[in-house]
């Protein structure tokens, strides 16, 4: 038995009759934020906005798994207005704010990965409030039911689960590619990171149908 808010989604997922124009001017900066950063040869913040981008298409895509072999429902699920549903928790809108989000927290790292910030290490006093924060703003969009939760275990009530595996390893793995040391480090670790989420949505979108 699907559930109301999964069903909703369903009846909107890749359906180009929910486009509006507003989506190109977001697309359009998402590249220059990019494009910025690109000029000024500033790689770190590019890989480091690129990992937490690919991380967050990871998550979709096992949300969406999560909605195939349940039969129920996603982990959490996107039913209201939008240009595009791309998957059942993911909306064009979302895409493009991830897109920027680990741009965005990358300027917030200081320049010395080993200052401490109260006596712990800076990437992890940011990684950590920064996922909190994100999780503030989601338990806002579930209370206008923009973005929908199904399952007790991830809700308001019980935010931990969404705090580590919603978050918190973004901003982890973001920021380990923002600290490594050469450019072709971050850029071997980001393909991989795309080449899984290529192939998933190959094998579990193109060819299976799952999602």
């Amino acid at each position: 038995m699907v559930s109301e808010a999964a069903a909703r989604a369903l009846g909107i997922l890749r359906d180009g009759s929910q486009f509006s124009w507003y989506v190109i001017p977001l697309f359009a900066f998402v590249v220059y934020v990019y494009a910025v950063e690109i000029e000024r040869r500033n790689w770190s913040l590019v890989f480091a906005g690129l990992a937490y981008w690919g991380m967050d298409w990871f998550n979709e895509i096992w949300n969406s798994l999560v909605f195939h072999f349940t039969g129920y429902a996603p982990v959490w699920g996107a039913p209201g207005d939008t240009a595009f549903l791309i998957l059942i928790g993911l909306n064009i809108e979302i895409c493009f704010m991830f897109a920027v989000a680990g741009v965005t927290f990358g300027k917030m790292l200081p320049p010395d990965p080993k200052l401490k910030i109260l006596g712990i290490p800076n990437r992890l006093v940011i990684a950590v409030g920064g996922a909190a924060f994100c999780v503030f703003v989601e338990v806002l969009l579930n209370a206008v039911g923009a973005l929908t939760w199904d399952y007790a275990w991830w809700s308001a009530s019980a935010p931990w689960l969404i705090f580590l595996f919603g978050y918190l390893y973004f901003f982890l793995v973001s920021f380990w590619v923002h600290d490594m040391p050469t450019v072709r480090a971050k850029a071997a670790t980001v393909g991989i990171i795309y080449a899984v989420d290529l192939i998933a949505i190959l094998v579990f979108g193109v060819v299976l149908g799952w999602i």
